[in-house]
């Protein structure tokens, strides 16, 4: 990959995206992990106004560390970003004492976390007049779909969803993420503990990105056994959340069931 170059394509693609849309720059939700780092810093290097935002609930100390050190080196080095931090544990605790115990499992919960972080997003943004950049790449956008429906996945715009994680991890490692940032386990944090990514999925980012790959190019040769459990695990999951990266079913009324013609 030539990074410098991806870089600036990037950065411009965003400045050119916020001029055209009228809206005066960007708000991106720090999580203390690579894609909010990287995404926070192309959108930083437009030089259109960047708002920070570290939304913690319930979480581990070293996340809240780890985006906090990123938005403070950001926010030092450009003129055009500032920054807000908003504990949303007391109104995800509300969440937890009005909804019915019955339906507070795990999964559920850790997606109302991820969709209470977009409302702050978007309410931040609205009053601001900002766009809400997007996180996910482009294993987790186009891939296995990991992410949540109307929570991380409810933005305006994906700067780094046609990246691999691998290649998030370079152009990170080019534009200066601090290097806490680059060893830290991929994780999406909506467990209040380190469940890692590789640990809820099954497979690491490079076997998944292998796994489009081999797709993409229509590889005819026999998998290994690891290979093939890999894939199963890729395809299982990217049939399971279709429902997220397909745009929404609608149900067109047949011509002559309608009172008019359209």
């Amino acid at each position: 990959m030539q990074a410098d170059k991806v870089v600036d394509y990037i950065v411009n693609w965003l400045k050119e995206y916020s001029l055209n849309s009228g809206t005066k720059g960007f708000v991106i939700g720090v999580s203390g992990g690579v894609d909010s780092a990287l995404t926070s810093t192309l959108c930083a290097r437009t030089g259109r106004p960047v708002l920070l935002l570290n939304m913690p609930i319930y979480q581990s100390e070293d996340q809240v560390t780890r985006a906090d050190n990123h938005i403070e080196w950001l926010t030092s080095n450009y003129d055009n970003v500032r920054s807000d931090k908003i504990d949303l544990s007391p109104i995800f605790k509300s969440m937890e004492d009005t909804f019915p115990k019955d339906i507070q499992d795990e999964l559920s919960m850790a997606n109302a976390r991820a969709r209470l972080r977009m409302t702050t997003l978007y309410t931040y943004a609205g009053h601001h007049k900002l766009l809400v950049a997007g996180t996910g790449n482009k294993v987790e956008d186009f891939g296995v779909g990991f992410y949540t429906k109307y929570g991380d996945g409810g933005v305006d715009i994906s700067p780094i969803a046609d990246l691999y994680k691998t290649e998030v991890f370079e152009l990170a490692n080019h534009v200066g993420i601090d290097k806490t940032i680059l060893n830290a386990a991929p994780t999406d944090g909506l467990y209040g503990d380190e469940k890692t990514d590789e640990m809820q999925i099954g497979a690491t980012y490079p076997e998944l990105e292998w796994a489009m790959e081999f797709i993409r190019k229509r590889e005819k040769r026999m998998m290994t056994k690891r290979e093939q459990e890999v894939m199963a695990i890729y395809q299982q999951r990217h049939k399971a959340n279709l429902h997220k990266m397909a745009p929404i079913p609608v149900c067109i009324i047949p011509k002559d069931l309608q009172s008019s013609p359209r």
